[in-house]
């Protein structure tokens, strides 16, 4: 019930902060996209007739109230067009060639899309034809590169008025999805090289999220430490290190620890990798998993390095142990 109430909330936390205006993509043919449905308002106007002008609602049942017809004349489904010969049809069984304008006033029957998460353009869109995925995330300027992870999910609140299909009227929804809303998942390469099974024609009312990245974070002795989005196709240790710039000098190098999440224990496993042999092509890269953290430590001395550590050391004990000892006087 919490989880059901978590993602209603971020639903309508996603539709108030939509960053672009409410935009149309506008119905460029008369298409199964373009019919009415209930809520929609229509006027009708018979130019000398007063008595037969009106204005209705399609109802529940999507039919509409004429003054010149005794039935409910059925709207719901049909274009614009093929209402308007249906009435003027109707009228002419009362009046010789009527004059009749017929308009839809407004369009209460389709709802916004909402398109957001990832993308470069995150919008509403009211659809006035038919539109797919791929199309629509076009049109919200793309996922983003940066960011984007590689998946989209389509969410469905309402079944479709007309679809095209059952199937893309009904939905079923997920036994394990607590929030009861019926969704599909999309592999975003698939939507990107067009495979038909990946691109569904999206209904007016739907939300398409393109999901975030997981990151893995690289610090320690890198040129940035830095979170990194694991795009789709993994990542490598060698692509994250380049990511942020490379190593610096001191790092160690033979010893890159890999802090991982354990899902059973909440708590992260340590593991070490010797980058070196990746270079020297002994060894095969080390392939990251989301929420990784990798540690750069820094290399230890050569001995080398450490005798002359240590006779500096003694140099300068020596030498302020011999300034301390001589006596001092001030002069005026």
């Amino acid at each position: 019930m919490k989880c059901r109430s978590i993602l209603a909330l971020f639903l309508l936390f996603a539709l108030s902060v939509i960053a672009a205006a409410q935009v149309s993509v506008a119905d460029n043919s008369p298409t199964k996209s373009a019919v009415l449905g209930p809520g929609d308002e229509i006027a009708g106007r018979v130019v000398g007739e007063a008595d037969y002008d009106f204005v209705a609602t399609v109802n529940e049942d999507g039919k509409i109230e004429v003054p010149f017809s005794k039935e409910p004349v059925l709207a719901q489904c049909r274009t614009e067009r093929e209402l308007r010969l249906d009435l003027t049809e109707r009228l002419s069984k009362y009046l010789k060639n009527p004059q009749f304008s017929f308009r839809v006033t407004n369009r209460n029957s389709r709802p916004p899309t909402t398109i957001s998460g990832e993308v470069n353009t995150p919008q509403q869109v009211v659809l006035m034809r038919k539109v797919t995925l791929f199309e629509l995330l076009t049109f919200a300027g793309g996922p983003k590169e940066d960011s984007a992870g590689g998946l989209v999910q389509v969410f469905r609140p309402q079944a479709p008025t007309c679809p095209d299909t059952d199937e893309g009227s009904h939905w079923p929804v997920d036994p394990s999805n607590p929030t009861e809303i019926p969704s599909r998942t999309y592999n975003l390469n698939d939507v990107r090289i067009g495979q038909e099974q990946s691109n569904p024609v999206i209904y007016p009312g739907d939300v398409v999220m393109v999901q975030k990245a997981a990151p893995v974070w690289v610090t320690g002795e890198v040129v940035n430490s830095m979170g990194i989005y694991m795009k789709q196709g993994g990542l490598s240790l060698s692509e994250a290190v380049a990511k942020v710039g490379g190593f610096r000098r001191e790092a160690r190098t033979s010893e890159v620890r890999i802090q991982r999440l354990n899902p059973k224990t909440g708590k992260r496993d340590e593991m070490t990798f010797n980058y070196d042999l990746v270079r020297k092509k002994k060894q095969e890269d080390f392939m990251l998993q989301p929420y990784d953290i990798v540690v750069v430590g820094v290399a230890k001395p050569g001995i080398g390095k450490q005798i002359l550590e240590l006779a500096m050391g003694a140099a300068k004990t020596t030498i302020t142990a011999a300034s301390s000892a001589v006596p001092y006087r001030v002069i005026y």
